[in-house]
């Protein structure tokens, strides 16, 4: 596959980063360029898949479903209209890179990692899994709480055309459209350094998008499918965030580091549990537990907040702006304010919208 010529200049100040750093970021600058090329070079034009008499059957439905959902993107929800997700790579392996997240002992503050484009981030991404187990257990010996995690899919922001992948490709429909809606959606306004604006936004998007492509394209089980499976994200959430809501009291308080370390023991024991009387209310769905294939810890909850913290602000800035490229427009204008101000219009309007619904209720 050609590199485009924005590529070659992230592969550019990729290299300029690596030729500053140490012996360590030059291997993990590395793995990243080689990775990402790796993924372009493993994908071919969904036509080609189509067209092959090779390709699985099933294959090809998920790619034409992707091919319409796609079309959706764009003609429906303003969308980025680029060669993102025309092209498809099967990958010999669950994820297609796995994010290492950190935080200390007693916080839930998450250790941050800066890098070309994408600014600071609280995760560091491995397209080997080996190798984000070795970065992870250093962290450990460092005295932190780490947390290894698989990942289906992720945004180049443009610099690349992002690629359909076999980590995701045979989720079911309306899981397929918010996946590919949400990564979209960072191509269309991304500030560095501001992931909970950046991922609250996407969210927001894909939630609405979905809710509109099931409405044009959606069955009556499609539609109770997909209502199950956001209320169990719901559920699931409220889970983490009250358990997250602990910790950030215990962690806060004044008693000694001993009494921390056991109410930090006993809260995640009580997560565990909380967890297992939930999936069994679901009928014993385990979509989740791969969230606890590791013992529990910070880094797994240090990242909650960021994925939903500002949903409610975006769903009213779009209610209040009716149309997305008004509600685009509206989002790069809070993009270019600092942060602090930034949030404090965010937190602004998801304060009016709570407000708005307490009188309607």
């Amino acid at each position: 596959m050609k590199v485009s010529r924005a590529a070659k200049h992230l592969l550019l100040a990729l290299a300029a980063a690596a030729m500053l750093a140490s012996c360590s970021s030059l291997n993990y600058y590395a793995q990243a360029a080689h990775g990402q090329l790796s993924l372009l070079n493993d994908a071919r034009p969904i036509e080609d898949w189509l067209s092959d008499e090779h390709t699985d059957a099933k294959l090809k439905l998920r790619l034409a479903t992707a091919r319409q959902i796609r079309t959706f993107a764009v003609q429906e929800l303003g969308l980025p209209d680029n060669k993102s997700y025309r092209n498809y790579a099967a990958l010999k392996r669950p994820f297609v890179l796995w994010n290492v997240v950190a935080a200390p002992e007693l916080s839930l503050k998450p250790v941050q990692w800066c890098f070309p484009v994408a600014g600071c981030v609280s995760y560091k991404g491995y397209y080997s899994k080996d190798e984000a187990v070795a970065f992870a257990r250093s962290l450990r010996e460092e005295g932190m709480d780490v947390q290894v995690g698989g990942v289906p899919a992720y945004s180049t922001l443009g610099w690349f055309n992002d690629p359909l992948v076999s980590t995701f490709i045979n989720y079911p429909d309306a899981e397929l459209a918010r996946l590919l809606f949400h990564e979209l959606s960072h191509q269309v306004v991304y500030v560095q350094g501001d992931s909970q604006f950046n991922e609250s936004f996407a969210s927001a998007v894909e939630e609405a998008g979905v809710e509109r492509w099931l409405a044009e394209f959606g069955n009556p089980a499609m539609h109770e499918n997909f209502l199950r499976f956001s209320a169990r994200k719901k559920q699931f959430l409220a889970l983490l965030m009250d358990c997250r809501r602990e910790l950030e009291r215990v962690y806060t308080s004044q008693v000694p580091d001993a009494d921390k370390r056991a109410a930090k023991a006993r809260l995640f024991k009580k997560l565990q549990d909380d967890y297992q009387v939930l999936k069994t209310s679901w009928g014993g769905y385990a979509g989740y537990d791969r969230f606890f294939a590791e013992p529990l810890s910070n880094a797994h909850l240090a990242a909650v907040a960021t994925y939903n913290e500002f949903i409610p602000a975006f769903r009213a800035l779009l209610a209040r702006e009716k149309t997305f490229p008004r509600f685009y427009a509206a989002a790069r204008a809070l993009a270019e304010l600092d942060k602090e101000e930034r949030h404090r219009r965010l937190q602004a309007l998801a304060a009016s919208a709570e407000a708005v619904a307490v009188m309607h209720q």
